[in-house]
């Protein structure tokens, strides 16, 4: 029972396109190493990268020379970095980011056979290269996960104590608990993401569509509840498994995100114990079309310094006893929740909002044009009829 229950989560797991949507190829004149079908570019580089489970995985590399923060992108089934390829780009251009994206072994052209233990290697292998040939810290580095993705991204996110982020895109709870609703965490089961995600100290995103039929909104929800540092979640309303690209809001969002990290100093790396917590975010559950389906507070200790997020909600009743704990640092778990809302709204001028309606409009236009899923789940939805 064990055994083949764990073999259909493993099924769902694993859907490389076959055959690979690209080659790879050593440029003549540079000796570099480029994909095939894509124009090649001075700010991607093309790379294999060892694994300690003996593959070979291909990833790509895009520079952006006004980014502070690195993303490292672990893409979902059905897909290859030859069809991510645009999207990481336009990721990169959009949100001021480096960003590398990797194939999982098995996929594209990496070598080997997909497995759940081979992604977490394939995962480790693409952050020894960033630290190693791109000199990227673990406090300026965020971790992308969608979908099957998500597995990867919060196993190598809790050994990262210093970690700046997560973003979790339609993830899973666990494999198992895609196929059966279970209550219980089996030994048999896969990227047991509902364990691990109460372990992560860094401020998480979740975004998720409200009508994916492959992995329920009930997953991303309970993901987000679990989180220590919530952060503003992302319900796309009509969005399924495979187009939450699409949607202006998707873009919108992430970058409202990054730039809110960003501001936020790195964390102070404090070798063999987890760093403690004084500042706050506010959490609010928002849909597609901005409206605020419910408010929830959450606190957000820190031992960063807040920029100026965690000040216009805090309430006036707290007492000296209280104010005590919270300067000295020795009640991490403070029980009182405060009402804030550390985004703020938005102050653009009309011509800048034009200018970013132009700029989703163009990267929903790619997305449509590329493909992101072979499983053709890429369909309209209520919201583009």
């Amino acid at each position: 029972m064990g055994s083949s229950t764990s073999s259909m989560a493993a099924k769902f797991a694993f859907f490389p396109p076959k055959p690979p949507s690209y080659d790879v190829f050593v440029e003549e004149s540079t000796g570099k190493m480029r994909l095939t079908d894509v124009q090649p570019r001075d700010d991607v580089d093309v790379l294999r990268l060892p694994t300690r489970r003996r593959n070979n995985v291909v990833a790509v590399y895009v520079r952006n020379p006004s980014a502070s923060l690195t993303l490292l992108y672990s893409h979902g089934n059905a897909a290859d970095i030859g069809q991510m390829y645009h999207i990481f780009t336009e990721l990169s251009l959009h949100l001021g980011i480096n960003l590398m994206g990797y194939d999982y072994s098995g996929y594209g052209r990496s070598s080997g056979k997909p497995s759940e233990q081979d992604t977490y290697a394939d995962i480790e292998a693409a952050y020894k290269c960033l630290k190693e040939k791109y000199g990227v810290k673990e406090e300026d580095l965020i971790l992308y996960g969608q979908s099957v993705g998500s597995g990867p991204t919060l196993e190598l996110a809790i050994h990262l104590p210093n970690l700046r982020a997560v973003v979790l895109h339609s993830p899973i709870l666990s494999g198992l608990r895609v196929i059966y609703a279970v209550k219980r965490t089996f030994w048999f089961d896969i990227y047991k993401n509902i364990d691990k995600i109460p372990h992560l100290n860094c401020p998480v995103l979740v975004i998720h569509g409200t009508e994916d039929d492959v992995v329920d909104l009930s997953h991303g929800k309970q993901l987000w509840e679990l989180c220590k540092e919530k952060y503003e979640p992302l319900w796309l309303k009509g969005g399924n498994h495979c187009n939450l690209e699409i949607y202006p809001e998707y873009l919108r969002h992430l970058r409202k995100f990054i730039s809110a990290v960003e501001k936020l100093p790195p964390p102070q790396v404090v070798p063999e114990q987890q760093p403690t917590k004084s500042s706050e975010f506010a959490s609010k559950s928002t849909d597609h079309n901005g409206e605020t389906s419910r408010a929830i507070t959450d606190k957000w200790e820190k031992s960063r310094p807040s920029i100026s997020l965690s000040e216009k909600g805090r309430h006036h009743s707290m007492d000296s006893n209280e104010k005590s704990r919270t300067s000295t640092n020795t009640d991490r778990r403070d029980k009182s929740r405060r009402s804030l809302d550390g985004l703020g709204k938005a102050r653009n001028s009309t011509d800048q909002t034009e200018k970013a309606r132009n700029s989703f409009d163009r990267f929903s236009d790619m997305v449509r044009s590329v493909g992101l899923c072979n499983a053709h789940c890429l369909k309209q939805t209520p919201h583009e009829a």
